[in-house]
């Protein structure tokens, strides 16, 4: 496995979904996974450390972990089938270890609300449309520079 940050979250106007990018936090391959509009809002307002009079989805799962003493000790993207991703989500309630399968969006949500690291799996990495920065290069210059057969390699 292999941790993971938010690189970016962006808005991709050929699909008209929204994309989050996971970077490998000791290396350079960065990971773009086409989410749902309520699901980047819920991870944006997370990434703001927004507060909301009423809590939201995710807000209510981390509320409702934390009354039954569980933890969420980390979320791993551990699958790609076809264009789809998979993830676990972790937690631990006593002595025991329950994995959780749920969608990436979700995970990396409760994820950043828990505080929990996020993972990739290296077979996820191989498998999926990662891309590397150049050296002091950033997400936006990136995109800027694509040609449109630069985009064969990504499913868009």
């Amino acid at each position: 496995m292999v941790e993971a940050k938010i690189s970016g979250l962006a808005y991709d106007t050929i699909s008209n979904m929204p994309v989050i990018f996971l970077k490998e936090v000791d290396g350079k391959r960065i990971l773009p996974i086409w989410i749902g509009p309520n699901e980047a809002s819920s991870i944006a307002i997370a990434i703001e450390h927004l507060d909301m009079e009423r809590p939201l989805t995710h807000d209510l799962i981390k509320n409702i972990i934390k009354g039954l003493n569980a933890e969420v000790t980390k979320v791993v993207v551990n699958e790609i089938r076809g264009s789809t991703y998979y993830a676990r989500i972790y937690l631990k309630c006593g002595n025991s270890i329950t994995e959780i399968d749920a969608r990436p969006s979700d995970s990396i949500a409760i994820a950043l609300r828990s505080s929990a690291p996020i993972y990739m799996s290296e077979s996820v990495l191989e498998n999926g449309s990662t891309f590397t920065l150049k050296e002091g290069e950033t997400l936006r210059r990136h995109f800027e520079q694509l040609k449109l057969e630069d985009f064969g390699k990504f499913k868009l």
